[in-house]
């Protein structure tokens, strides 16, 4: 009969060792991050996740004025007010004219942003002091008086530009062309110092042992930027473009001041305005809603697509 040793009892340490969640390589908890930015993601929740919970249950109801006063009962429609949005055909114009006017203004104020930021590395302090705070004042106005304003410079009968230009009484708001050109320029007045601001810190940012080496290859300044400085800021630039777009995209004040809701006929609509409209005007606020939800998607879809474009390209954001 053989005897077996019993088995030597475990460590107290490993034994009654507490089970852990994971670590990151800092050695702090994988939670941790996510209890600080808990307070922020609860004030998001409020202010951004219900609102849009209701924006697109209202947009798949009728919901009228006679249901808001409680006269008729709210009836699920399902896709019907998406179905009747998509073919109208002034719908489909309102966004055609939407997305080119918000790609022209975001190009617009891209090429102004940052070559004024460039601008700001090359000339002296006093210069640079006085355009940042020309530019910090543009940015500052408030939509409603910068749009005022313009408006008053490009007027027809008492505007010093056309006075200045020699046209008359030529009147800017009375073409379509015209006036989203007008629309477009006040835009990039008033966004521009965004960009600039923020893609002068970056250049900033860039080391000087880097530029001083391409100059010293013989790199134009163009071909330094393309090739060095740009590259460099290129996470900046994804940052400024997609915030550009979400806020040119949404165009509301500039057009319906400067155009009087939207120009003679409606030539002048963008979605922001055609769907106030719709909802405020005609009292339609589920087929308001529907508009809301597709210039959502739209946002969502272009944010996306551009992240995705630069994560090809191996860039970290």
């Amino acid at each position: 009969m053989t005897l077996t040793a019993p088995a030597p009892p475990a460590p107290a340490d490993t034994a009654k060792r507490p089970v852990r969640g994971p670590r990151s390589r800092t050695g702090t908890s994988a939670w941790t991050p996510w209890l600080y930015l808990l307070p922020a993601l609860a004030v998001l929740g409020a202010l951004l996740v219900y609102p849009v919970y209701q924006l697109g249950l209202i947009s798949f109801l009728e919901y009228t004025q006679a249901q808001v006063s409680g006269g008729e009962p709210t009836s699920f429609q399902g896709l019907g007010n998406y179905t009747a949005l998509f073919a109208d055909p002034q719908f489909r114009q309102v966004l055609l004219a939407t997305v080119v006017f918000a790609a022209a203004c975001v190009a617009g104020t891209l090429v102004v942003g940052c070559a004024l930021a460039v601008l700001l590395t090359r000339v002296r302090a006093l210069p640079r002091l006085a355009l940042m705070l020309a530019a910090l004042g543009a940015w500052a106005t408030p939509a409603v008086t910068g749009s005022t304003v313009w408006v008053f410079l490009f007027d027809a009968d008492f505007g010093p530009v056309n006075k200045l230009l020699g046209l008359g009484d030529f009147s800017w708001t009375y073409g379509r062309y015209s006036a989203f050109a007008l629309v477009l320029l006040e835009v990039v007045w008033c966004s521009f110092p965004f960009v600039m601001v923020t893609v002068y810190a970056g250049i900033r940012a860039v080391p000087t042992e880097v530029l001083e080496a391409a100059a010293l290859d013989g790199a134009s300044q163009w071909r330094i930027w393309r090739s060095v400085t740009a590259p460099l800021l290129r996470p900046i630039l994804a940052v400024v473009t997609i915030q550009s777009v979400i806020w040119d995209f949404k165009v509301f004040t500039q057009i319906y001041v400067m155009t009087g809701g939207g120009g003679i006929a409606g030539q002048n609509l963008v979605l922001n305005v055609y769907a106030y409209q719709q909802a405020f005007a005609s009292s339609r606020y589920s087929l308001g809603a529907a508009i809301g939800v597709v210039m959502l998607l739209i946002l969502l879809a272009v944010t996306l697509v551009y992240l995705r474009l630069l994560r090809r390209q191996g860039e970290e954001l």
